[in-house]
């Protein structure tokens, strides 16, 4: 993947874009006037956007999309990663040149995406400088996901002496939630398919088959007790742990509401938390495994691919 060149007098763009809402069939590139960087804004030259199920999820249809805040024509797609190519008055965190990530709520599939420097994921965008050893296909992972699960490990607060179950634990959240956790000494029991207990092995959790009986093999993998949990998936990981004992305060969800359970929310991540993911990153201490990327042209191919929620790691598309 080649850096781009910075180029402040680019006037149009590849976007993809939907004039309705629906699967990836409705996915596709448009050629666009270039946003332009205003005041406290900068323009990043995109290389690199990692997918996430939100992305498919909040465009599926008319209903959920009006949620999120999203109506049509509308882009796709929220982690980026790329090159600052245009600096707005007032802007002095960034530069023309530097590398950057971060999100930009259902519009990060394009060339160019504007970001308000003093924005969030969802109003305006955010920008975090890329650490050097970062290369822009990972840096493009990391602001959903890695928010998500900082947010999730704080709510349960795993430390040495836990034994952490993670329902779901080879999705994308769950390839940072296990290696947080086993970083802040707990041990990791991670659900998932067969088929995903090699790469649960991997990033250090001990894979457990989800389904029916699923608190019986918890308890026969440890006898001594399972004492928080995250629930990444839906609800089977959060009755398992209530079956087992784990109290209400030691468990949280993100895809579901359940009484008396605290959701957790990247949005919510503690300030600095992505940051510190990207150093984590850097220094070699955190990995996230790039299942596969694809060429903007292949946009549908690669929704369709991660949609599928098989993948073992991040699917990203080359810009």
């Amino acid at each position: 993947m080649q850096e781009p060149s910075v180029n402040t007098s680019a006037t149009t763009s590849r976007a993809v874009r939907l004039e309705s809402f629906g699967g990836p069939e409705v996915l596709n590139i448009r050629e666009v006037p270039a946003p332009q960087a205003g005041s406290g804004q900068i323009r990043v030259r995109v290389t690199a956007a990692g997918l996430n199920p939100m992305d498919w999820f909040m465009t599926s249809d008319a209903d959920t999309a009006t949620r999120f805040g999203l109506s049509l024509p509308s882009g796709f797609g929220t982690d980026y990663a790329g090159v600052v190519d245009q600096v707005g008055n007032g802007v002095t965190e960034f530069a023309a040149g530097d590398r950057v990530f971060g999100g930009a709520l259902s519009r990060a599939v394009a060339d160019y995406v504007v970001i308000d420097v003093a924005g969030t994921i969802a109003a305006g965008g955010d920008a975090h400088h890329t650490p050097d050893g970062v290369d822009d296909r990972t840096a493009a992972t990391l602001a959903i996901a890695g928010c998500t699960a900082a947010a999730a490990l704080a709510v349960v607060n795993p430390g040495p002496g836990d034994t952490l179950l993670i329902g779901g634990a080879g999705g994308g959240v769950g390839v940072f939630a296990v290696q947080l956790a086993r970083l802040a000494g707990a041990r990791v029991i991670g659900t998932g398919s067969a088929t995903s207990a090699d790469a649960l092995r991997a990033l250090g959790a001990e894979p457990v088959a989800y389904g029916d009986g699923l608190a019986d093999r918890l308890r026969a993998l440890a006898p001594t007790g399972v004492t928080a949990a995250i629930d990444l998936f839906g609800t089977d990981t959060v009755r398992a742990a209530r079956e087992l004992g784990v109290p209400d305060e030691r468990i949280t969800t993100i895809a579901a509401q359940v009484d008396g359970i605290t959701p957790a929310n990247g949005a919510n991540a503690a300030p600095g938390a992505i940051e510190e993911i990207a150093r984590l990153v850097a220094a070699g201490r955190l990995r996230v495994p790039i299942a596969a990327s694809f060429p903007v042209e292949q946009i549908r191919a690669a929704v369709e691919l991660q949609a599928g929620r098989h993948v073992h790691g991040k699917v990203v598309i080359d810009l």
